[in-house]
C-alpha cells in the first residue's frame, strides 16, 4: 500500500469514528430522568417492594425492548432475592425471565418509602432504540402485598422537552418522566 492510500485509510477511520460518536452523542446528550414514589403503606407485614422498569414498543404489550432497573433484595444469602423476581409478573412475561441477574447498570437493592429519581442518561439500552413511539413501563410488587403496573409515553429519540406523568393508586405513587434533548 502506498503512502498517498494510507493517508486516505486513516482519514476515512477518523470520519467514521466522528461519525460514529456523532451519533452516539445525541442519544448520551439527551436528559431522561423517571421519579418513582414507593408509597408507605399501614400494613401488618411490609416488605419493601421489587420495582421493574423497562421499554416496550407503544401499542404493543411487549416485549421489552430495553431493561432499565431492576430493584430486588440483594442482601439474600445465595441470591435468594431473585426467587421473588418473578412475582413481577409482567415484567418476567415481557423479558424479566432472560435477564441475568445481577446486571451491571440495570438491577439495585429494594428502596424504602419515598421519592426516588432513577437517571436514565447513560442507559446504553435506550441509546440503542431505534427511532418510534414506545412506553416505559413500572411495575412494582411486594412479597405478601399486592402488584400494580403503571405506563408512561416516550417518543425515542428525544427531540423535546417533556414530562409525563402517572398516579399510582397502592403500590406505586406518583410517576413522573422527564426528558430534554
Amino acid at each position: 500500500m502506498n503512502r498517498s492510500a494510507s493517508r486516505t485509510l486513516l482519514q476515512i477511520g477518523a470520519l467514521g469514528t466522528l461519525g460514529t460518536l456523532a451519533v452516539g452523542s445525541s442519544a448520551w446528550a439527551a436528559t431522561v430522568q423517571l421519579k418513582l414514589e414507593v408509597p408507605r403503606l399501614n400494613v401488618a407485614e411490609y416488605h419493601r417492594p421489587y420495582v421493574a422498569v423497562w421499554v416496550e414498543k407503544a401499542g404493543e404489550s411487549g416485549p421489552a425492548v430495553a431493561q432499565l432497573a431492576v430493584w430486588y433484595d440483594t442482601k439474600k444469602q445465595n441470591n435468594a432475592g431473585t426467587k421473588w423476581l418473578k412475582d413481577m409478573r409482567q415484567w418476567w412475561r415481557q423479558g424479566g425471565r432472560n435477564l441475568t441477574v445481577p446486571a451491571d447498570g440495570v438491577t439495585a437493592a429494594t428502596r424504602a418509602p419515598g421519592e426516588h429519581a432513577i437517571s436514565l442518561d447513560t442507559s446504553a439500552a435506550l441509546a440503542a432504540l431505534p427511532p418510534g413511539k414506545y412506553e416505559v413501563v413500572v411495575e412494582s410488587s411486594r412479597e405478601a402485598g399486592g402488584r400494580e403496573v403503571q405506563r408512561l409515553p416516550l417518543t425515542w429519540p428525544i427531540k423535546a422537552a417533556a414530562t409525563e406523568k402517572a398516579q399510582g393508586e397502592h403500590e406505586l405513587g406518583a410517576l413522573e418522566l422527564t426528558v430534554k434533548p
